[in-house]
């Protein structure tokens, strides 16, 4: 029988392709790491990972075979140690979520300190990044994404619609030419990302409404891009759910310009049967459908389940 500690580190550095960064997330010295996988390796007869100084540790042909009976196993010992140690105590353990930068941080933080408070048993880690979570390499257990993943063992819900709109300071309304209409505009400037470094395409909207020669700040960051507009020298298209909530910010031809994204929540197949996962995804599509007028622009607050 081949033993649960050998494979638990092989799924480590399988996701990581470092050694020094899987026996960081185990919690032991990389030599260790280096000797288990080894051993396994000798165990199983194969070569599991490639190994090069410029891409690190990457699965031989034999490795992706072996990790995708390595991840079924993991998910398996989750799910009973979770059905059998769950039948007399609360929900425990540690989940990790991966999100968008300014959905992770003006609507996950603050929802899930609430999930928190009803499931104190549970540490969170929260990751709002400009970039995809990989759940392959098991960097979340939930993962928040502009877009629905085209292929993979995972479980998918569309999460909610957002609306984003154009937004300027009143300071800046009131001392740059008035805007009547979209060809009034071309005489003044904004604020968005910079294009070769979208994650995503469902960013690349600023060049169907402006001339690109005014955009002349550019940051990968929304939130950046939110602060910048708030010093009142330009204008920005920005997520309702972030602006609606900034008094110091004013929608800018409300009834011409509004643009609607989605936002997609997955987590891997092997999860849901997890009670913990599932606690946590059941919240999170009821506090956010709850929280739909917000992300409309049709509110300026945040809500709470009761």
């Amino acid at each position: 029988m081949l033993d649960w500690d050998g494979i638990r580190y092989f799924l480590e550095v399988a996701r990581t392709q470092r050694v020094s960064a899987a026996a960081l997330r185990l919690g032991v010295q990389h030599t260790t790491v280096s000797r288990r996988i080894h051993t396994l390796e000798q165990e199983l007869k194969t070569i599991l990972f490639n190994k090069s100084k410029a891409t690190g540790f990457t699965l031989t042909e034999e490795g992706v075979r072996f990790f995708s009976y390595a991840e079924q196993l993991e998910g398996t010992l989750i799910s009973a140690q979770e059905d059998i140690s769950g039948q007399s105590q609360t929900l425990s353990g540690h989940l990790r979520v991966g999100c968008t930068e300014g959905f992770g941080n003006y609507i996950l933080a603050p929802l899930m300190t609430d999930f928190q408070r009803r499931f104190p048993a549970i540490t969170l880690d929260i990751m709002p990044v400009p970039r995809f979570i990989s759940l392959s390499k098991r960097e979340a257990d939930i993962a928040i994404s502009l877009e629905r993943p085209q292929r993979g063992p995972y479980l998918c819900t569309k999460l909610i619609d957002y609306s984003l709109k154009l937004y300027g300071t009143a300071d800046y309304i009131a001392h740059h030419p008035p805007i009547h209409s979209k060809a009034d505009l071309a005489e003044h400037t904004f604020i968005g990302y910079v294009e070769e470094l979208l994650f995503s395409d469902r960013l690349r909207y600023l060049e169907d409404i402006v001339v690109t020669n005014r955009v002349i700040f550019k940051s990968t960051s929304v939130i950046a891009q939110y602060h910048a507009a708030l010093q009142g020298g330009s204008l920005a298209i920005l997520p309702c759910f972030m602006a609606a909530q900034d008094p110091r910010l004013q929608t800018v031809l409300e009834n011409d310009i509004s643009l609607t994204r989605s936002f997609w929540m997955y987590c891997h197949e092997d999860l849901r049967h997890s009670k913990r996962v599932m606690a946590l995804w059941d919240f999170l599509k009821k506090s956010v459908q709850l929280n739909g007028p917000l992300l409309r622009g049709d509110a300026s607050s945040l809500r709470y389940l009761e």
